[in-house]
């Protein structure tokens, strides 16, 4: 049995801090590498593993900030251990003259904030990006005026308070209010660094379905229940691309959740298109989104498991001009790659077959763990299964408000080709 998720609750945006203190908030420890340990860290990795460490000097507690040095003293950098997790430190900084402070969150967060002005539009976006954004476990979207947070690492759980507080001062000061803060801390990987699982108003409470625009397309979030924090934001120019390629199409979009992909195909002049997920509340919320952007007579929901649906759709000789295939991550870990493998090869074959003869198909993976090459191996082998040759119209990623850091692997997850179906 798990523990029940707690609903928590607390107002930081009425709380009284300073996040300018420079007041260090380290606590005088230091773990010391094992000799011929820390190469990865040298190399700009974020993470330091238990087996790595030879010991740790000094009185600290788990969540505690501390230095990393060498096994001849040689400064590594400074960051937040946890005895109960495999990754034992996360690290902050690689500068020793650095001091951790309330005021130096603030710069991590007023950087954060001034890279995604640069790169995406702002209105809703992810703000924080974990490693990526060198605060090692914390995820902070934000939709329109409302923040949702999700902290998976004891040491970040515990700077959490200062960093949306700051978080919040940095929009103001930028005229970007917020009007509340959500906290969906609920996945399973909390239990990996000792913590429950949480969710709750960190603010004063508000209707936690939001409504927002993407791409010229109206969504509401439902940043209390939804998937995630409510909404897949890293999609946002995948979406962006599809939309001239559905124009006078006839579109299959499978693994719809909350109805994005054929929501954009719609809106961009589809002249009809089919949605399917296997959740009906994911349906739902999709004809509801539907309705808003007034396409509910372009679009039809289907509640059906997509690997039986298209077989089915297969055997009575169903074509189409689009087919978008964005499923959830087949595999969360090493172990079970084989199985995803078979499970991307199956619907990638099934989605070409339905394919007209020039036709586009959309296909993408959001596991860490199917790298770029198996996912690339993984299509042109189901290719060769369905005897369709593949014209690729463009090659993306995530979009760039999650940010990949190449020195930190898991932040490159999301793989996704458009290609033109050839027989």
């Amino acid at each position: 049995m798990h523990e029940p998720i707690a609903e928590i609750s607390m107002d930081i945006l009425g709380m009284e801090l300073d996040t300018h203190d420079t007041a260090p908030l380290t606590c005088g420890a230091c773990a010391i590498l094992k000799k011929g340990e820390g190469r990865l860290l040298k190399a700009g990795a974020l993470w330091v593993f238990d087996n790595e460490i030879a010991s740790v000097s000094g009185r600290f507690a788990d969540g505690d900030i501390l230095a990393v040095q060498d096994f001849d003293g040689y400064f590594m950098g400074w960051g937040f251990i946890n005895r109960a997790s495999k990754i034992r430190i996360r690290m902050l900084s690689r500068r020793q003259e650095e001091v951790i402070s309330p005021a130096f969150l603030r710069k991590r967060v007023q950087d954060a904030w001034d890279y995604r002005k640069k790169v995406i539009d702002t209105s809703s976006c992810r703000v924080i990006f974990g490693d990526a954004d060198f605060l090692p476990g914390l995820t902070v979207d934000k939709y329109e005026d409302i923040l949702v947070v999700e902290s998976l690492a004891l040491g970040i759980d515990r700077l959490k308070v200062i960093i949306l507080k700051a978080l919040a001062e940095v929009l103001a000061e930028d005229g970007v209010p917020v009007r509340g803060i959500y906290e969906r801390s609920d996945a399973k990987v909390r239990e990996k660094e000792g913590l429950a699982r949480t969710k709750g108003f960190l603010s004063a409470p508000f209707d936690t379905n939001v409504p927002i625009t993407e791409n010229g397309v109206k969504y509401i979030v439902d940043v209390a229940d939804g998937q995630k924090t409510g909404f897949f934001l890293d999609q946002k120019l995948n979406r962006l691309a599809m939309q001239p390629l559905c124009k006078d199409a006839d579109v299959l979009d499978c693994f719809t959740h909350t109805g994005s992909f054929g929501l954009n195909a719609a809106i961009a002049g589809a002249r009809h298109v089919e949605s399917v997920d296997a959740s009906q509340t994911a349906i739902d919320q999709a004809k509801e989104n539907a309705r808003l952007n007034h396409l509910e007579d372009v679009i039809d929901y289907t509640c059906a498991d997509v690997f039986e649906l298209l077989p089915q759709k297969e055997s009575e000789g169903r074509q189409y001009d689009v087919v978008i295939l964005d499923p959830p991550a087949f595999t969360k870990s090493r172990n079970s790659i084989k199985a995803a493998v078979r499970g991307y090869r199956e619907i990638n074959l099934r989605g070409m077959r339905l394919v007209k003869d020039g036709g586009i198909l959309a296909t993408c993976s959001c596991s860490h763990f199917m790298d770029p090459e198996l996912f690339a191996k993984t299509i042109r082998e189901a290719a060769r299964d369905a005897h369709v040759r593949l014209r690729q119209i463009e090659f993306r990623t995530q979009a760039p408000d999650h940010p990949i850091l190449w020195s930190s692997e898991e932040s490159y997850y999301l793989k996704f080709y458009i290609f033109q179906i050839l027989r």
